[in-house]
């Protein structure tokens, strides 16, 4: 079991620079990773608690050289406030936040800390920071899902009651804290119907007529359930020479447990692996890169592209077990023969390359080479 989390050392090297932010899904290990800083303990406040909120509200700040602050987006002027306590600091005074709302979106306003911080974004576990050998290993994780606890339980029943648990808290805590949402009876109807529409086209039409409410408010929710880390959506790739589709998004969800089938669940967790890496590249390193799909009007479709600059650097295809190689994957390796071609398999142990370029190897070779 990992016990230091991926963005330890990211988090130290820029809490000497500037103020960090550290956004994720709730119960992803934010506050583990946060208080195992050194001087966090003694610096910690969380906007849930009572207490702290009052020290916050007060300006009475504890005498530590870190100061964490825990879901502090919850409160409405916290860009000001944190503005000020940033300004205001002392030398060596440092200053890390975490939420599990997206930190980048809650402005209310403008962007008035603009400048002062570096944003990370922690994902769940993966197969390389667990460092995953064996496939039955992998099929724990797909099986248990990503987050601490459920993993670490080891058992299906308790990932399954947490599961249930963690729905509740999101729509009955989160979401009640920083949305105007009114009716959450059928906003957990929409959390319990996605799960079932992954790797597919999301068809808010399709969703209204499913829970008979407005199309403005199917796509609020979504949107609504995006800023919590509770799912996310890739839009298609399009390039001149290819015909793709222009709108129609796929979404996945961060807790891929929630998944019913097992091959559109292990393509949400190659999905999730897949931003993992992105968002670190783009926090990390400052790279261009972003995650899309490919699907053409001729119905050929491969399920990942990433792209650096807007152009394919990487295209991934999801298989369960495959003896063949995909024909939309040719297509559109044939088209951009420079970027790396894979095809995952979770059932077939194979690794090759084909003529055109193409690896096929175990989804575990390709994910341990990730983040």
């Amino acid at each position: 079991m990992t016990t230091r989390r991926y963005l330890d050392a990211q988090v130290r090297r820029d809490l000497a620079r500037k103020m960090v932010f550290v956004a994720g899904p709730r119960q992803v290990g934010k506050t583990t990773l946060a208080q195992s800083l050194p001087y966090a303990k003694r610096g910690y406040m969380n906007w849930d608690v009572p207490h702290d909120r009052e020290r916050i509200l007060k300006g009475e700040l504890p005498v530590s050289r870190l100061w964490v602050f825990d879901e502090i987006h919850k409160y409405r002027r916290w860009r000001n406030f944190l503005k000020g306590v940033y300004d205001g600091r002392g030398k060596d005074q440092q200053i890390l936040v975490t939420g599990s709302g997206r930190l980048d979106l809650y402005r209310f306003g403008g962007d008035s800390l603009q400048g002062r911080y570096h944003l990370l974004h922690l994902h769940p576990f993966s197969v390389a920071e667990l460092g995953l050998r064996t496939d039955a290993e992998l099929e724990q994780l797909i099986l248990l899902g990503g987050f601490p606890e459920p993993y670490s339980s080891g058992s299906e029943v308790e990932a399954r009651r947490w599961t249930r648990d963690y729905r509740a808290l999101l729509i009955r805590e989160e979401v009640t804290s920083l949305e105007r949402v009114q009716d959450l009876g059928h906003l957990e109807l929409l959390v319990m119907r996605l799960p079932e529409l992954v790797g597919s086209p999301l068809s808010i039409n399709a969703l209204r007529e499913d829970l008979q409410v407005s199309h403005k408010a199917v796509a609020s929710w979504i949107q609504v359930l995006e800023r919590l880390f509770a799912v996310f959506r890739l839009s298609p790739f399009g390039a001149p020479r290819i015909r793709a589709v222009k709108k129609e998004q796929k979404h996945y969800q961060f807790d891929w447990s929630t998944v019913p089938e097992r091959g559109p669940r292990f393509e949400n967790l190659v999905a999730c692996h897949l931003l993992k890496w992105v968002q670190f590249e783009q926090d990390a390193n400052g790279r261009d890169v972003e995650l899309r799909y490919f699907r053409d009007t001729d119905g050929r479709e491969v399920d990942f592209v990433i792209t650096e600059r807007r152009k394919p650097i990487r295209l991934i295809e999801c298989k369960v077990s495959a003896r063949d190689i995909d024909p939309s994957l040719k297509y559109l390796k044939a088209r951009f023969p420079a970027a790396e071609a894979w095809q995952l398999s979770l059932d077939d142990n194979r690794d090759y390359l084909t003529p055109e370029g193409i690896r096929a190897a175990p989804a575990l070779t390709f994910l341990q080479g990730l983040v």
